[in-house]
């Protein structure tokens, strides 16, 4: 049976600030090098064997840009894959061809990789070696799996970057391939090993291990606090192990008031409730708790680089299943602050457990609050599984937002929160109702109805994971499940300082 939760890879990176001779190439296992497209002589002068590989080169036509992979005549006979990158390029296109390099290096099992970027000038040369990194990081490590005969290809134990690295910071690289690692797994594990009971198992255990204080709500918790939301998908589940996890990381003598809190949707599995999915709507929903994952791996993210801020993480985890018990349509509920919900449709649970996570996690008075959630097939539709989709209570945060897309080539577009979109969600009988019924828009209606139970004077940016599940990978991550949203937050809170440049006051 599979573990619950990933071994940390064991993979050491060393730099050398020279390129490589003939000597250090005969000591890999395979040598990945990034030119400029066209490369001219005098860099293919500067590798081993260079000439042999520039001859190669010559016998293509000039607009082939497709990678090179051989293997060097020395000793060991290393293999070597050259790819050609235009400096022009978006950083979704190279990350792509890095991707896909990574993956194709790694099938032989190396257990020693080598890395020359060269050409480029020193921010793309930096952006290209921690693309080439991250890429090896994500290929390498390895999805749960429940066969008997696990793959016996050679693991990658050693990273070597050669030549020039100012600026590169290994300790954030590795942490966010951790972070990303950790989703993906996640999100990967089967939904009879990860139900709500053991995706309690796993956070604990990493409670312990990472030093965050954990706290469990469960169901019994949740009706003192009135977070009939929650309760009324969990109701349902045939087990009552459903509840909200809350983790707080404090380092060093960080004051108990979370600066930051991620919050995250953690539907172990979604079959619709009474509204109930077609097969290959289901087929695949232990993907659902994917933004709870996202919002943990980015929490491990964030411990490994020894954030200096505080942070807490919110988790509402539950199945949303179909039964004598489970939540109708024309339900009216009592989320925690004292909203009162009319339902809609059973499907649209996952906005419906957030209500009540958020509302909880603004109580503790943070200055910021994200969230994540794999929330609706009307983002997906909207921008395909390429970008996901962002909202906030602060338009002023909108361009910021967009950049760190754009930084760490996670890519986003923000929609619009104008005060009408409200209107489709007046109910006859309760406060707000949980969705319209004619469906149109539903992103967006679902960020104004999460605004509901978010205190105007927090700004809070909501997240819907469009892009968490791409066929073939999406950037630098090389499977279908994606774990984005990982390496987005960093960008934002590292790249962008988000936490300093928080509009004061309300927007609303």
């Amino acid at each position: 049976m599979t573990r619950l939760l990933p071994e940390t890879l064991q993979i050491s990176i060393s730099r050398s600030r020279n390129l490589p001779t003939t000597r250090a190439v005969e000591r890999l296992q395979h040598l990945l090098i990034l030119l400029p497209a066209g490369p001219a002589d005098e860099l293919w002068n500067q590798l081993p064997f260079g000439d042999v590989l520039a001859a190669l080169v010559r016998r293509r036509s000039a607009d082939d840009r497709r990678a090179l992979s051989t293997h060097f005549p020395a000793a060991g006979r290393a293999g070597v894959s050259v790819g050609f990158l235009s400096p022009v390029d978006p950083l979704p296109k190279q990350h792509t061809e890095i991707r896909k390099l990574a993956a194709t290096m790694l099938a032989d099992g190396p257990e020693t990789v080598g890395i020359v970027v060269l050409g480029f000038d020193d921010p793309l040369s930096r952006s290209l070696q921690t693309a080439a990194l991250t890429a090896l990081l994500l290929a390498a490590f390895r999805l749960p799996t429940q066969k008997r005969k696990a793959d016996s290809a050679g693991r990658l134990r050693r990273l070597r970057l050669f030549g020039p690295a100012q600026g590169l910071d290994l300790t954030r690289i590795r942490a966010e391939a951790e972070g990303n690692n950790l989703a993906r797994w996640l999100t990967a594990m089967p939904p009879n090993r990860l139900d709500a009971r053991g995706y309690r198992e796993v956070v604990k255990h990493l409670a312990g291990r990472e030093g965050w204080k954990m706290r469990f709500l469960d169901e019994t918790a949740l009706h003192k606090k009135g977070a009939g939301a929650f309760l009324a998908v969990s109701q349902g589940n045939e087990s009552r192990d459903a509840g909200i996890i809350h983790l707080r990381y404090r380092p060093g003598k960080a004051t108990a008031k979370p600066l930051l809190s991620l919050v995250g949707k953690g539907i172990c599995f979604d079959t619709g409730g009474n509204n109930l999915k077609p097969f290959k709507g289901m087929l695949d929903m232990h993907g659902d708790m994917q933004g709870s994952a996202v919002a943990l791996g980015t929490l491990l993210a964030l411990t490994r680089i020894r954030y200096g801020q505080p942070v807490d993480c919110w988790l509402a985890v539950t199945e949303n299943r179909i039964g004598p018990a489970a939540y109708k349509s024309r339900d009216v509920v009592t989320a925690s602050n004292g909203v009162t919900i009319e339902v809609i449709h059973t499907d649209a649970e996952g906005r419906m457990v957030l209500a009540d996570t958020l509302a909880l996690a603004g109580g503790t008075s943070p200055a910021c609050i994200i969230d994540y959630a794999t929330l609706t097939g009307a983002c997906v539709s909207a921008l395909t599984t390429r970008y996901s989709g962002f909202f906030s209570n602060r338009e002023s945060l909108y361009p910021m937002l967009t950049v760190a897309g754009v930084r760490s080539g996670e890519r986003v577009w923000g929609f619009p929160m104008d005060a009408d979109f409200v209107d489709a969600l007046e109910s006859k009988s309760a406060d707000i109702a949980q969705c319209s019924e004619d469906n149109a828009g539903d992103h967006i209606l679902a960020a104004r109805f999460l605004q509901r139970f978010v205190d105007d004077s927090i700004p809070w940016v909501h997240m819907d994971l469009s892009a968490s599940e791409h066929k073939g990978g999406l950037g630098l991550v090389p499977t279908d499940f994606t774990g984005f949203g990982v390496r987005y937050t960093l960008s934002l809170l590292l790249d962008e300082d988000l936490l300093t440049r928080l509009p004061a006051g309300s927007e609303a």
